[in-house]
């Protein structure tokens, strides 16, 4: 599912941050004339151009420098895939068609969209539990990798290629006896929903032994959402040895390694030093891939990490009020577009994503307020729900109705990961800068 691709197009040089301190989250974006911008338009002219607020604002710049830097720590023979659900925006997969090798994809939604990009079925491959008949002869019928999850799906796959007369392309996931340490989901380990337990892997791949399903290869997804260098290093270590043992039964070629790679949300959050991982795999290439191995080429698969920190969610205070001591900011977004930000979207504690004032405006600002004065308040959206909080106890300059906020790690899970018509609220816009 790989394919080859001129090297990114260069970068503006940036000014070098000290290695201890990365530029991540606000950091990343710059400001003109006090005011955030986002691919370098300020943002209360890139609302008026979007045609107002909530919004969501990716910066493609930001995306290329991330895929660059991931490509530049890994070994040039690990292929690198983006993960579609982390944001399927038709725009952005365009963009991202022309930076990465393939697309793996969890809905036959998601891979019409990925075929959109002219980046083709020989380099998007199909994840994910559940997989219909129908979705599995969408899948055979336009030539993409089947990532098997179950036996069913096999007969399923196997059915549909001989109803279409063509001979489906398929790996399997694999669900591994280890789980991922530090990992903010664990997909891997114990009972899951997710691929085939390891120990049942070699009576399903003598059923794909028969031929008439052209096997490729192995998926491992582990766990998601990890800060831990050496944690996704020795996931990467272990998923390497269970794939060569599995590989007796089967000649490998595709060999997905998942991702996991995760990204700071709080300020205690280290970003993910690359360094280690890329050094992992470069060992791994040179001696288990290479020795049991060798027809495999590796691949990592990344969502979130390629576009979280690239995206903004742009929204409008509305109201300004105070209740027993607490000072409300309500704005006209929420959780029904940003879940993941209020901390309802898979989180056990719930964390405040970077927050800060984007434009103020200051007709609207009494006189007598400096400019510089800040205050502690709750940022909160316009649902009638006291989940819809999207900060608590914030510490923000001085903010009034007309103002434009801004939640920063927008880029992934975001808007189609949110319940849009919860209360029948209007649908946010999204723009890629």
């Amino acid at each position: 599912m790989t394919a080859t691709h001129a090297p990114a197009p260069a970068l503006p040089d940036l000014p070098a941050a000290p290695a201890a301190e990365p530029r991540t989250g606000p950091a990343l974006f710059g400001r003109v004339d006090g005011e955030l911008a986002v691919g370098g338009v300020p943002a209360g002219l890139l609302v008026e151009r979007s045609g107002g607020t909530p919004l969501f604002a990716y910066d493609r710049a930001l995306v290329a420098e991330r895929i660059a830097a991931v490509r530049a720590a890994l070994p040039d023979a690990v292929a690198l895939s983006y993960a579609v659900k982390a944001n399927p925006m038709p725009a952005l997969l365009h963009h991202m068609s022309t930076l990465v090798d393939g697309f793996d994809v969890a809905s036959s939604g998601e891979m019409l969209a990925a075929l959109d990009t002219g980046l083709g079925a020989a380099h998007t491959a199909f994840a994910g539990p559940g997989k219909t008949a129908a979705e599995l002869r969408q899948a055979v019928a336009a030539g993409v990798l089947v990532e098997l999850e179950s036996a069913t799906e096999l007969a399923r796959l196997r059915a549909a290629g001989d109803e279409l007369g063509v001979r489906p392309r398929a790996a399997l996931r694999v669900n591994p006896p280890f789980a991922v340490r530090g990992s903010g989901m664990r997909m891997g380990g114990g009972p899951q929903q997710f691929g085939v337990d390891a120990e049942q892997a070699p009576a399903l791949l003598a059923e794909l032994a028969r031929g008439d399903v052209a096997f490729e290869g192995f998926h491992v997804f582990a766990g998601s959402q990890n800060l831990d260098a050496e944690s996704i290093c020795a996931a990467q270590r272990a998923t390497v040895d269970l794939i060569a043992d599995l590989a007796g039964h089967a000649p490998v070629r595709y060999l997905n390694l998942g991702g996991g790679f995760g990204i700071p949300y709080g300020p205690k959050d280290r970003p993910l030093d690359l360094r280690p991982i890329g050094e992992n795999l470069a060992k791994l290439l040179d001696t288990t891939v290479r020795d049991r191995l060798p027809q495999a080429r590796p691949v990592i698969e990344l969502g979130r990490y390629l576009v979280g920190e690239a995206g903004v969610y742009l929204t409008r205070v509305v109201d300004r009020k105070q209740s027993r001591g607490t000072t409300y900011l309500v704005v006209d977004g929420g959780l029904h577009h940003q879940l993941a930000a209020t901390g309802n979207l898979g989180r056990a504690l719930r964390r405040n994503y970077p927050i800060c004032v984007a434009r103020s405006a200051p007709a609207q600002t009494p006189a007598s307020d400096a400019a510089d004065a800040t205050e502690v308040v709750d940022v909160v959206g316009c649902l009638c729900t006291p989940l819809d909080l999207l900060g608590k106890d914030v510490t923000l300059p001085r903010a009034e109705p007309g103002d434009l906020v801004a939640v920063f790690q927008a880029g992934a899970y975001g808007l189609t990961a949110s319940p849009t018509a919860f209360l029948g609220h209007p649908a946010p816009r999204e723009v890629l800068v």
